[in-house]
């Protein structure tokens, strides 16, 4: 039944003559009153119209239009990676939020401004060691997730015809994943990332022709220092995440029209 916008002469009348209950008078004299100011009740039947597109528009689950109720295939945990490295990516993603207020990519004149935060944010801050674990943990959940669920995808014949597009664009997410693994990996700014960080300078300077200009775009020259840093905080913040969310949300949408592949 869709939502009427009520007659603002008589709505008065009809009130009285249904004897609402003095709860349904009192909503929808709120209501009405919002209405009048908001056209609250266009916008309800415009979400009630949209609901109802959507529902009709749902396709049938492989369960309902193959008849699967018992074919083990379809509860196999491994057709679960997708949804759980996205729930590992949200979660990575909050706690990395909560992280950025606390650490600090560098200071002037302090090169060791990042290991310090990091120091901070693991001893001194409360519940500091379980969130930056907690942002370690989901990072490397989702890679695996990740890596797995193309495995996945790849064995059971999931990438065939009509589903090339995405699992084209799963391979960048999971390549967006591994460069989102490896900017993190370097802001702790310790041995680790600084020999890491230098890997990468040597791997980039390997790449014929555009070698030194693939290392000083990426990494701010050919020896690690606050260049490299910032711009590995400036991916890890503020360019991967667009980019990233972006892609998975067009990555499920597909999904969600396409359905799930059985295997072949």
């Amino acid at each position: 039944m869709s939502l009427e916008r009520p007659d603002e002469h008589d709505h008065a009348g009809w009130m009285e003559q249904k004897e609402l209950t003095p709860i349904e008078s009192t909503y929808l004299t709120v209501l009405m009153w919002l209405d009048k100011r908001l056209r609250i009740v266009d916008y309800l039947e415009v979400l009630e119209n949209l609901y109802y597109k959507v529902n009709l528009q749902m396709p049938k689950s492989h369960t309902e239009q193959y008849n699967l109720d018992n074919k083990f295939w379809y509860w196999y945990p491994l057709y679960a990676l997708g949804s759980f490295s996205t729930i590992a990516y949200v979660v990575a993603a909050l706690s990395g939020a909560l992280l950025g207020f606390y650490y600090a990519p560098s200071t002037a004149g302090d090169p060791s401004a990042a290991y310090n935060a990091l120091t901070m944010i693991m001893t001194d801050l409360n519940f500091g060691f379980f969130l930056r674990s907690l942002h370690r943990w989901a990072a490397q959940v989702m890679t695996a997730a990740v890596f797995l669920h193309m495995l996945r995808v790849y064995f059971t014949g999931a990438y065939k015809e009509p589903r090339e597009l995405n699992w084209i664009l799963g391979i960048v997410l999971i390549s967006l994943t591994m460069v989102f693994g490896y900017t993190g990996y370097l802001l702790t700014w310790d041995q680790l990332a600084y020999w890491a960080g230098q890997i990468g300078v040597e791997m980039s300077l390997s790449i014929p022709l555009i070698g030194e200009w693939v290392a000083q775009l990426i990494f701010g020259g050919f020896a690690l220092g606050q260049a490299t840093l910032m711009r590995m905080y400036l991916l890890h913040v503020f360019l991967l995440p667009f980019v990233v969310t972006s892609l998975i949300a067009v990555h499920i949408g597909i999904v969600w029209m396409q359905g799930i592949a059985e295997p072949h």
